[in-house]
C-alpha cells in the first residue's frame, strides 16, 4: 500500500498546532501582522516611487526588498488565515506547487537583493566620485534582473525535480507547502532532491555571505586607510541599516534550517517559519526608513503635512529629535 502512487490532486495541510483556546488570539495576531506589513511596505514603496529625490539606486534597489516581502507573505498568510477560519486544510496539487515556487523565490530573493544592495554600498563608499557613472539606471536594471533571474533558475530546478515524482501520500507535514514536505510524499528515491537541495542552500548562502563579507571588508579598509570623518559618517549611516537587515535575514534562515533537523518539535518549527516570514518583513521598512536619512525625512514630512495635526506633529518630531532619531 505504501508504494502505490497517490493520484489525487487534493493534498491535506497539517494544522498549525496551536491550542484551541488560543485560536482566536493566534488568528487576530496574524491578521493584524499581515495588515501592518502591507501598510508599512506599501507605504515605503509609494513614498520612494512618488518622491523624485528618492529615485536613487539605493532606494530603487530597496524597492525590490519591499515587493519581495509583500509577495512572500501574501503567498502564505492569507491561505493560513482562511484555513484557520474555514477549518479546511485542503489544497490542490497545482496550488501547492505554485506556493512552493513563490515561497522559495521569496526566501532566496531576500539574499540576492541584499547582495546587490551590498554592491551598491561598496561602490558608494569606495568609489564615490565614480558612483553616478557606475550605478546608472541601466546598471540598476541589470543588477535587479540578475538577482531575480538567478533565483528563478535555482528555484525552477528545485521545483522541477519535485514535480517529476509520483506521490504515495497526501498529508503535507507543514501548515503551508514547501519543497521538502512535497517531495517527501513520494515513495520513489529522492536522493537527487536532497543533493540538489543541499547544493541550492550552499550556493545561495555562500554567494550571499561571501559577497557581503568581501564588500564590507573593502568598505572597512577604505574607511580605515582614508581616515575621513565625513566618509566614515556616510559609511555608518548608509551601511548600518543594510547590515542589520542582512543579519536578521541570516539568523532567521539559519534557525529555519536548524529546526528542520528536529522534525519531532513541529509546533516550534512552524512558529519559527512564521517568525521568519513576518518579523523581517516588518523590520525591513522600519529599520531602513529610520536609519536612512533622506527616506526618514520624507516619511516625517508626510506625517507632518497629511497625517498629524500641526501641534501633534510638532510634538512627535520634537520627541524624535530628543531621542536622536532625527538628524
Amino acid at each position: 500500500m505504501e508504494n502505490r502512487s497517490y493520484v489525487s490532486d487534493i493534498l491535506v495541510l497539517e494544522e498549525l498546532g496551536h491550542y484551541e483556546s488560543f485560536a482566536d488570539a493566534v488568528f487576530y495576531t496574524l491578521l493584524f501582522a499581515y495588515i501592518a506589513l502591507l501598510i508599512t511596505n506599501f507605504g515605503v514603496l509609494v513614498i520612494i516611487i512618488r518622491e523624485k529625490s528618492l529615485h536613487q539606486p539605493m532606494y530603487l534597489l530597496f524597492c525590490n526588498l519591499t515587493v519581495n516581502d509583500i509577495l512572500g507573505n501574501t503567498v502564505i498568510l492569507p491561505q493560513l488565515l482562511f484555513d484557520m477560519v474555514a477549518k479546511n486544510r485542503l489544497i490542490s496539487y497545482n496550488a501547492c506547487v505554485s506556493q512552493i515556487f513563490f515561497t522559495h523565490t521569496f526566501a532566496s530573493a531576500s539574499h540576492t537583493i541584499l547582495i546587490i544592495m551590498a554592491i551598491d554600498r561598496y561602490v558608494a563608499i569606495c568609489n564615490p566620485l565614480r558612483y553616478n557613472s557606475i550605478m546608472t539606471a541601466k546598471a540598476v536594471a541589470v543588477l535587479t534582473v540578475s538577482a531575480w533571474s538567478f533565483v528563478i533558475v535555482l528555484v525552477g530546478v528545485l521545483v522541477g525535480l519535485t514535480t517529476r515524482l509520483s506521490r504515495c501520500r497526501s498529508l503535507i507535514p507543514n501548515f503551508y507547502c514547501d519543497n521538502a514536505s512535497l517531495f517527501k510524499l513520494s515513495c520513489e528515491d529522492v536522493s537527487i532532491n536532497n543533493i540538489y537541495g543541499l547544493f541550492y542552500t550552499v550556493v545561495l548562502f555562500s554567494s550571499s555571505m561571501g559577497t557581503v563579507a568581501v564588500t564590507y571588508i573593502r568598505i572597512g579598509i577604505t574607511c580605515w586607510t582614508k581616515k575621513n570623518a565625513e566618509l566614515n559618517s556616510k559609511a555608518i549611516q548608509t551601511c548600518t541599516s543594510h547590515l542589520v537587515l542582512y543579519l536578521i535575514l541570516l539568523l532567521s534562515g539559519f534557525i529555519i534550517i536548524i529546526m528542520h533537523r528536529f522534525p519531532e518539535d513541529r509546533f516550534l518549527r512552524k512558529l519559527m517559519a512564521i517568525i521568519f516570514l513576518v518579523i523581517p518583513a516588518h523590520l525591513n521598512p522600519i529599520i531602513y526608513g529610520l536609519q536612512t536619512k533622506h527616506l526618514r525625512l520624507k516619511i516625517l514630512q508626510i506625517f507632518k503635512r497629511k497625517i498629524f495635526p500641526f501641534k501633534l506633529s510638532y510634538l512627535v518630531i520634537k520627541l524624535l529629535n530628543a531621542n536622536g532619531i532625527v538628524m
